[in-house]
């Protein structure tokens, strides 16, 4: 493959042409700057009867490897997951205009934090950003109305434009990347 080919094409979205690594999309880039510019994901749980459940969540994501939320115990997602830990994620960015959008879909397992490892984490799962505040360690604990979640990342992929100049196939596909690998 040549990597050093120039790509011109009309009606390729200016932001593309900044992602272009030696002729070649990086994916891994684009995973991560979709994880870095946003602060909402869709978490997609499994109800008893299999039905998925999805729920918008504010996120903190830690080595693009651990996305923490907060959530009520009662939540119907958190309930969920207690009982299925297997989760899907997306996140992207709805402002974007028509053929632009850029998307990660993340598969994760989840589970709420415990007691115990709190103290721990709680530095990377609150980072001041869009507003949010850091909750502290003791307003999680034990009969809290909060508690910490945290979905550990089992698999990437990035939403890529079936026009893309590179990696385009025609259609819309999702492809494998890992934001994680820097």
């Amino acid at each position: 493959m040549n990597r050093s080919r120039t790509v011109r094409a009309p009606n390729v979205v200016a932001h593309l042409s900044s992602s272009v690594v030696s002729g070649n999309l990086d994916l891994d880039a684009m995973a991560r700057r979709v994880i870095d510019a946003n602060h909402y994901m869709t978490l997609g749980t499994r109800d008893p009867d299999g039905r998925p459940r999805l729920s918008p969540v504010y996120y903190t994501a830690a080595r693009y490897t651990d996305f923490y939320w907060l959530s009520s115990p009662e939540a119907h997602h958190s309930r969920n997951l207690l009982e299925r830990a297997g989760i899907e994620i997306v996140i992207f960015d709805s402002t974007a205009e028509v053929g632009a959008g850029e998307a990660v879909y993340l598969g994760a397992t989840a589970r709420p934090v415990p007691d115990d490892e709190l103290d721990a984490v709680v530095p990377e799962a609150f980072r001041a950003r869009a507003g949010a505040r850091r909750f502290e360690p003791d307003e999680l604990r034990g009969s809290a109305s909060l508690r910490l979640y945290v979905a550990h990342v089992t698999s990437w992929e990035v939403h890529v434009a079936g026009r893309h100049p590179v990696h385009g196939r025609g259609t819309d596909t999702r492809q494998p990347a890992d934001p994680a690998a820097v």
